[in-house]
């Protein structure tokens, strides 16, 4: 009874797509419609016993037709951080009298991006912007090839020379910045704009 349950469910699940695309061919008995379908999704033949990891596995094939037939950005349940998401913005700059960027960033809602700091090592330097953090999803910080997957993040300081990577989702659309605190001249900052 479970292989007839399976077999139908295969069928339902396989041949619809592939029935309403073949011509109309006469339909031959329900015991060889179920055969044919069974033959195409490698089920065992009749009499032969079935393991419940290879119905998993088969459970698996049967998703994948759709998830290559995907375009970018249809993700499913877990392919937002894949590599065709993401993107590596240019470099934040920490150095004392020198712009933190070149110029302002744009960012897609849903977009996965990577965003080196780099400090010189010329002053203690540090950014802040509580509001662009509240606005993303941090994946992880990355300093000195230790990974760091924080809850929240209000600021990043740097005491010395180094580099930090932050990988992150960008959520909430809106205008946020990065700055040095302390300071008001507009290239100590870094403006976001997520759409």
């Amino acid at each position: 009874m479970t292989r007839l349950l399976t077999v139908a469910l295969l069928a339902a699940l396989l041949g619809t797509p592939a029935l309403s695309q073949a011509p109309a061919e006469p339909a031959a008995s329900p015991e060889a419609d179920a055969a044919a379908v069974s033959a195409e999704a490698g089920a065992p033949a009749e009499g032969e016993e079935e393991d419940e990891q290879e119905e998993g596995e088969e459970g698996s094939t049967a998703a994948t037709p759709a998830a290559s037939e995907a375009q970018h950005h249809d993700f499913g349940p877990s392919g937002i951080m894949t590599r065709s998401n993401r993107a590596d913005l240019a470099p934040l700059t920490l150095a004392s009298g020198k712009p933190v960027a070149a110029g302002e960033y744009s960012l897609q809602s849903g977009g996965y991006y990577r965003l080196p700091i780099v400090a010189d090592g010329s002053a203690e330097l540090a950014l802040s912007g509580g509001d662009f953090f509240r606005s993303i999803w941090v994946n992880e910080i990355v300093v000195n090839d230790i990974e760091i997957r924080p809850m929240g993040v209000h600021s990043i300081e740097f005491d010395a020379a180094g580099e930090a990577l932050i990988s992150f989702i960008a959520i909430t659309p809106g205008r946020y910045t990065l700055s040095v605190p302390g300071s008001s001249g507009e290239s100590q900052q870094a403006v976001f704009n997520i759409r």
